[in-house]
């Protein structure tokens, strides 16, 4: 099993020994994220510098680890309300103070601001309703053989939990059934269906893989809730601990 989240969307993803399960999604996970001077929300299908950035949020305290080995740290503070854009929908939020967004700006080479909903609520794409994903490592190694490669970079996918001991797209039965993960309980709600981040390195940010055409050539016929699926995505119906090690049990 690995675990995996980052506290500003479209950031790289980093791997964690344990998960805290909320009602209302992972704690900590994707809390913040990336407008333009527009206000619409922009994540790595916009810039693939954003991969090569490291989040950590700890105590209160925002650190933004850049690929030249500089950091800028400080207090996560709520400034201004901002009307933003965020998967097509309104959402106010509050700028957050301090140099980030001029750092991710100039390491980007786009005019970017960091903020948070004002509700507080976190910016992944389909809500509570989809706070936690989660896929096989078989998928992956089945996509993998697609591209005639032994293996393909789980974080490609950017997925909350990944799990072993199923066969290559077994997690495609799981819609509307609940899993026990850890502590935990999360019932899968649909399929991901995939973009094209998933054609960019992980750490580089480049667009190194045709992700999407060899999707459409291996899970075209696939009964899913979205197209071009790897993987699922539900609520936390139980919340509690998950961590690496952890047995997942499917009822």
């Amino acid at each position: 099993m690995a675990l995996s989240l980052t506290p500003v969307k479209g950031l790289r993803i980093a791997s964690r020994p344990a998960l805290q399960l909320e009602r209302d999604g992972i704690r900590g996970d994707r809390v913040l994220y990336l407008i333009d001077d527009r206000g619409r929300m922009i994540n790595g299908k916009h810039s693939g510098e954003l991969n090569r950035v490291v989040a950590k949020l700890e105590q209160g305290q925002l650190t933004l680890g850049f690929p030249d080995g500089s950091e800028v740290a400080g207090e996560l503070r709520l400034g201004e309300p901002i009307e933003t854009t965020i998967h097509s929908r309104p959402r106010t939020a509050r700028a957050i103070e301090g140099r980030f967004s001029e750092a991710l700006s100039a390491h980007c080479g786009l005019a970017l601001r960091l903020v948070q909903a004002a509700d507080g609520s976190s910016s992944i794409d389909r809500g509570v309703d989809g706070s936690v994903s989660l896929i096989s490592r078989a998928s992956l190694d089945g996509l993998a053989r697609s591209f005639g490669v032994q293996s393909i970079d789980a974080r490609r996918f950017r997925m909350s939990i990944e799990i072993d001991g199923v066969e290559a797209f077994e997690e495609d039965g799981w819609v509307g059934r609940e899993l026990i993960v850890g502590d935990a309980r999360v019932r899968v709600g649909g399929h991901v269906g995939r973009c094209l981040v998933t054609g960019r390195d992980p750490d580089s940010g480049e667009a190194d893989l045709a992700t999407l055409d060899h999707l459409r050539e291996i899970r075209s016929g696939a009964d899913t809730t979205e197209p071009l699926a790897l993987g699922v995505y539900g609520a936390v119906s139980q919340p509690g601990t998950v961590s690496v090690g952890d047995a997942v049990e499917l009822l």
